[in-house]
């Protein structure tokens, strides 16, 4: 062996087949968490550089992977993202979400106390399903835009999977108006929207917000979900109808800003899409959150002003809260908090970038 060239390609087949046998899968998983608990100290993220290219070796980009959470819920989804990989590492192995823990705590409990939400970005489910799960008791629909149509046909199937028939579901683009054309660019979940001039075979239609409320007979929507990779302000100017409601009747919104569409130089509240909520009178937050599937059981969701947030270091992304009512948090257990950052990473500063509470 010693006299032989390592062969790389080698080395992958033999993941690959280990991939293919549910049992060696599932043991190599164990092996690749002890693994990330015996190198702690390792200089940069443990997952992004030792672990993770060894599990994505045990899939390819077409493997469905089924997946259970601690409630029951079932997903299946395709390896493509960190979004799969980062769940199949999930500790526990039967967790209480797919991605972004506090996000969906955030999400869900708003989502409880609304007749009608809607979520641009839907992906296959991850949150939406969560979120339709937790409005059937008061008869509720969640309402589902996803243009990738592969990722739609995987949302329709996890709400299939679970019997969960309050979701509607829309191979369509959310935008400012109801009458441009669109195509996604990029690779899957990080896939940006671009204008296009129609009949081109991976062209999706758009629809606006009001024009969708007025064709489904919505009055009000409680809440708007948005991850749409730098869309979100061409989206939220085709919802001036819902925006200009007061408080109390006015959708709640949650929305990704991210430094590739967004511009913070001056600060999150001199953004363009922060002054345009703040003019409609929303109080706007950000989430601190892992980007990634953690155990955040038990711990509160931090939110921070929107004037006292750390935002130095590479480009990066996470979720702002914009609310007019702050009494829609009551019964959800938040922590306020300032002068940190909004992303929460386990291998950075620990006053920055770890839970406070």
């Amino acid at each position: 062996m010693s006299n032989e060239k390592f062969d790389l390609e080698e080395v992958r087949n033999a993941l690959r087949v280990i991939g293919e046998n549910d049992q060696a899968r599932e043991k190599f998983l164990v092996m690749c968490k002890a693994i990330e608990n015996d190198i702690k100290n390792y200089p940069g993220s443990v997952r992004d550089s030792v672990v993770g290219p060894l599990v994505d070796a045990l899939h390819d980009e077409n493997t469905v992977v089924r997946k259970v959470l601690r409630d029951g819920t079932v997903f299946e989804f395709l390896y493509r993202t960190k979004i799969a990989r980062d769940f199949v590492l999930s500790s526990p192995v039967n967790p209480d979400h797919v991605w972004e823990p506090q996000t969906t705590k955030l999400l869900v409990h708003l989502a409880s106390q609304c007749s009608d939400v809607l979520v641009g970005g839907a992906y296959f489910g991850d949150q939406a399903v969560l979120m339709a799960r937790a409005m059937s008791a008061r008869n509720g629909r969640c309402h589902t835009f996803e243009p990738n149509r592969q990722q739609l046909d995987m949302l329709r199937n996890n709400a299939s999977l679970n019997g969960i028939s309050n979701v509607l579901s829309w191979d369509l683009g959310l935008w400012s108006d109801s009458k441009t054309c669109l195509r996604l660019v990029g690779n899957d979940s990080f896939a940006h929207s671009v204008p296009t001039g129609g009949g081109g075979e991976e062209d999706f239609s758009t629809i606006s917000i009001d024009d969708y409320c007025v064709q489904q007979n919505i009055a009000k929507l409680g809440l708007i979900m948005l991850d749409i990779e730098g869309a979100e302000s061409k989206v939220l100017a085709g919802a001036l109808k819902q925006l200009s409601r007061p408080a109390g009747d006015a959708p709640n919104i949650v929305f990704e800003v991210h430094r590739h569409y967004v511009d913070w130089t001056n600060g999150l509240a001199e953004t363009p899409i922060s002054r345009f909520l703040i003019d409609f009178g929303y109080t706007l937050f950000a989430v601190r959150d892992f980007n990634s599937n953690v155990n955040m059981s038990g711990r509160p969701v931090e939110l921070i002003p929107l004037d006292d947030v750390y935002l130095e270091g590479p480009p990066h992304g996470f979720n702002v809260l914009a609310i007019k009512n702050e009494r829609v948090l009551d019964g959800l257990a938040v922590a306020y908090c300032s002068g940190v950052s909004p992303k929460l990473l386990w291998h950075k500063d620990p006053a920055l970038h770890h839970p406070l509470s």
